[in-house]
């Protein structure tokens, strides 16, 4: 039935109940699912990983999500905003690294300091690298005209996770008000397409209360959008948070991971020639976890350039990775693991997103 369900898709649109069956997978049919995968993705995108170098920017937020480790509610975190110097040192060394692209991303705030502040850094950022270095921002929700102003400025992509696209999960997510509206975020994203940008969003995968249903949705939420981009990965747990409560609802890590490389590889199947994030949170689980993404459908990873003095304070969840690492080594180990996995990082390439420039017409 699985096999059925691949060939289908290959050909027309599957409904939610397959997308389950899908996600459900074990043995042979797993391993059916993650093969095909790949192969869609060899085929569509090609063998090459493309680098996004993230700066965590911020920590300092406005949201009060009750997963996040850096909600605005949490008076345990050291708040931080990167100097100016080091972000222009990150992107100095992205760019004699040949990275091609960065990741820009910071708690979700909005206020005119921090639009100009976010301004002056894209514009130093492209006028130090010639114009060579993209730029992805992922800063939350804001009006046309900042990202209108961002987008003026250099950024060209921008992620917006939903993270719950399933609008009763979602209330469970966050706090019911309309800094935390569904139907704002939703908007928010719809925005940005508007706006010029490659969009991204992603979900969750594991929450408490969340359904295989859920998930399925998700996938057909990230098409229905049309989306270029997606980052998603496993919900893992924060003690500071309200969500924390709820952690005898929670699947094994082992389980939320595997069940995220279904994710990926079923997105991958649906949309062929978005580009798919090999996502920070995987790795958290699985030493290897991003490399397992990318032999599944992920074709993106973002080696993270934040100043190590920053780090250990932009926790959003327990146990994250690389907090120690140094740049060179992290990137040297990473660049042996995607090649041991049987594929190339696309140094000095942007590595834009196919879909979005079919859609737009661009060769």
């Amino acid at each position: 039935m699985v096999k059925d369900i691949i060939e289908k898709i290959s050909h027309s649109q599957p409904d939610r109940a397959e997308i389950v069956e899908l996600l459900s997978s074990t043995g042979d049919d797993l391993k059916l699912l993650f093969e095909e995968a790949q192969k869609v993705r060899l085929k569509y995108i090609g063998n090459k990983v493309y680098l996004r170098g993230l700066i965590e920017y911020s920590n300092r937020c406005l949201k009060d999500c009750f997963y996040c480790g850096v909600r605005r509610g949490n008076s345990h975190v050291h708040r931080y905003t990167v100097e100016d110097k080091y972000v222009i040192e990150a992107a100095q060394y992205a760019f004699d690294n040949n990275f091609a692209s960065l990741v820009l991303q910071s708690g979700e705030r909005s206020n005119p300091a921090f639009t100009s502040k976010i301004s002056y850094l894209l514009e130093e950022i492209k006028k130090l690298s010639g114009g060579k270095l993209g730029v992805t921002l992922s800063m939350g929700e804001q009006s046309e005209e900042v990202y209108n102003e961002w987008f003026n400025a250099g950024a060209h992509r921008f992620l917006l996770r939903i993270e719950a696209s399933n609008r009763s999960l979602y209330s469970k997510m966050h706090p019911n008000d309309e800094l935390h509206s569904f139907d704002r975020r939703i908007d928010a994203i719809k925005l940005l397409r508007k706006c010029g940008y490659q969009v991204g969003t992603g979900v969750m995968v594991g929450l408490p209360f969340q359904t295989l249903d859920d998930l399925a949705k998700d996938l057909l939420f990230m098409q229905e959008l049309d989306i270029d981009m997606c980052g998603m990965g496993p919900y893992i747990e924060h003690e500071e948070t309200p969500l924390y409560e709820h952690r005898a609802l929670l699947m094994p890590l082992q389980d939320r991971f595997e069940l995220s490389l279904k994710m990926v590889a079923i997105l991958r199947l649906l949309m062929k020639d978005v580009n798919i994030a090999a996502t920070t949170a995987m790795q958290t689980i699985d030493s290897r976890g991003r490399e397992k993404a990318i032999s599944v459908g992920a074709n993106v990873v973002m080696p993270n350039l934040t100043p190590l003095q920053y780090r250990e304070d932009y926790f959003l969840y327990n146990n994250k990775p690389g907090v120690a690492d140094d740049a060179d080594s992290g990137l040297e180990v990473m660049r042996q693991n995607i090649e041991a996995a049987g594929s190339v990082i696309g140094f000095g390439e942007w590595g834009d997103s196919k879909h979005f420039k079919k859609r737009k017409g661009i060769k």
